[in-house]
């Protein structure tokens, strides 16, 4: 055979061509009013579905003009406020419930939520044989990576993991709701254990336990915690777990769902778009922010040294450059995120708890303080308001949960609105989703390659 040298790739001119390859004037967009993002120039969606699961509300129309409104979160037309206040109220925990609501349209009875807990219950543990070789036998650096490659490797398990019948479909993703808060708490213990030479315990999900509780359990060495912490974190769970059928990994799943493939398929493509910082990274990003916050402005409490500094991070002189305050302002909320106001009335409780009442001050602060500066820098004052990353981020980090698994318990919380909208769009049997692209290039004639 004869021997070949291969040449050195020069990287820089080869990722030039792709840049030069690639490139669209920006004005082409607006020539051919392509709606980039799927978004109006006004900022609103382009309506590409409809959805009985999900509501996301922020605006009204009023002679033809947008006016803002509070902002509003419906689960199958019950707010989240609504059922966040009477889980409280009734003294338990509701995620388990929320996601019956949003799988089979309505609240369960004593009767069926007991059945559902007992499903998932049974369902939340793993075979020896999957943990150790999917698992811990192959750590990854990414835990959101390794949840993807879990669900993909528990096709192989699955006898009938093709049907896209719905009792079928049904089964697998009440399967999946289960076992994600272990895929994901095994995936962070081999983590650990491999990449941070710490030591490796597992601990097996207890079935009598909500999603919060096993989280908390299987997480921590003693499995200790408190009611108000697993109250929280259910809290947590319940206000990500549907976001209308546009956030990105959602239209990932109707779109992968309409090419007719697997439920496993359509999850691991899901998790890849919720690990994209412009969708389920925002959490982790402002509790770095608030760090460098503390530990460049002296007094916590000094609203002129806060605004001070957060000019700097607007204009990029401080923090990371983007220039960005993270967890100020949303695409789709303009006055208020309802579930940044759920999570914050609940999350002072916890720091008192914790002693750190002088942190949720400053978190209160730079709330109010953030739309400020950025209106008076940028004059978009009353387009901007603390989403619920503002708080998330510093609700896990009082849980002591690993700024590795913010994400993660995104994807454990979403993989209920992802369920419940593949089934949506199995039920409507619509035609796959295909929007259309316009070729801006000319035509251009093959050149011999001894011309070239």
């Amino acid at each position: 055979m004869k021997n070949y040298t291969v040449p050195n790739l020069d990287f820089n001119t080869l990722s030039n061509y792709i840049v030069n390859a690639n490139k669209i004037d920006k004005e082409l967009f607006d020539k051919y009013q392509v709606r980039r993002g799927l978004r109006r120039p006004d900022g609103t969606g382009v309506l590409v579905g409809l959805t009985h699961i999900g509501d996301v509300h922020s605006y009204i129309i009023d002679e033809g003009e947008i006016v803002p409104v509070p902002g509003r979160l419906t689960y199958r037309g019950i707010s989240i406020e609504d059922l966040t206040k009477n889980f409280i109220a009734e003294d338990r925990m509701g995620f388990e419930e929320s996601s019956f609501l949003l799988l089979f349209g309505h609240l369960p009875n004593k009767e069926e939520l007991e059945y559902y807990n007992g499903v998932l219950g049974a369902n939340r543990i793993l075979t020896h044989t999957f943990i150790k070789s999917y698992i811990l036998d192959n750590p990854s650096p990414s835990i959101m990576n390794s949840m993807a490659r879990s669900v993909l490797a528990l096709y192989t398990f699955d006898e009938n993991a093709e049907s896209n019948d719905l009792d079928n479909v049904l089964r697998q993703s009440i399967e999946l709701i289960a076992c994600f808060p272990t895929l994901m708490v095994y995936a962070y213990q081999a983590y650990s254990h491999y990449y941070k030479h710490e030591s490796l315990f597992i601990h097996a999900p207890q079935p009598e336990f909500s999603t919060a509780e096993n989280i908390l359990y299987m997480l921590r060495p003693d499995k200790s915690f408190t009611k108000l912490e697993a109250t929280l974190l259910d809290l947590s769970l319940i206000i990500h777990a549907e976001h209308g059928g546009g956030n990105n990994s959602t239209f990932a799943t109707h779109l992968i769902t309409s090419a007719t493939t697997d439920t496993y398929s359509v999850i691991a493509a899901a998790l890849g778009s919720l690990k994209g910082v412009r969708h389920g990274g925002a959490s982790l990003k402002v509790l770095q922010m608030f760090n460098d916050i503390k530990e460049n402005v002296k007094d916590w409490t000094n609203e002129e040294e806060l605004k001070e500094y957060l000019s700097k991070i607007a204009t990029k002189q401080a923090f990371d450059g983007t220039g960005l305050i993270y967890g100020i302002g949303h695409a789709i909320y303009i006055i208020s995120d309802p579930r940044a106001q759920v999570l914050k009335s609940y999350a002072e409780q916890l720091a008192v708890e914790k002693g750190l009442e002088a942190e949720f001050e400053l978190h209160a602060k730079i709330e109010k303080l953030a739309p400020m500066v950025l209106g008076e820098l940028k004059g978009d004052f009353n387009k901007l308001c603390a989403n619920v990353d503002f708080y998330s981020g510093f609700v896990y980090s009082m849980l002591n949960i690993p700024e590795e698994l913010f994400i993660p318990l995104f994807a454990v919380s979403r993989i209920v609105g992802w369920a419940a909208h593949r089934l949506e769009e199995l039920v409507n049997e619509g035609k796959i989703i295909r929007p259309a692209y316009k070729n801006i290039d000319g035509r251009h004639a093959y050149i011999p390659l001894e011309d070239r």
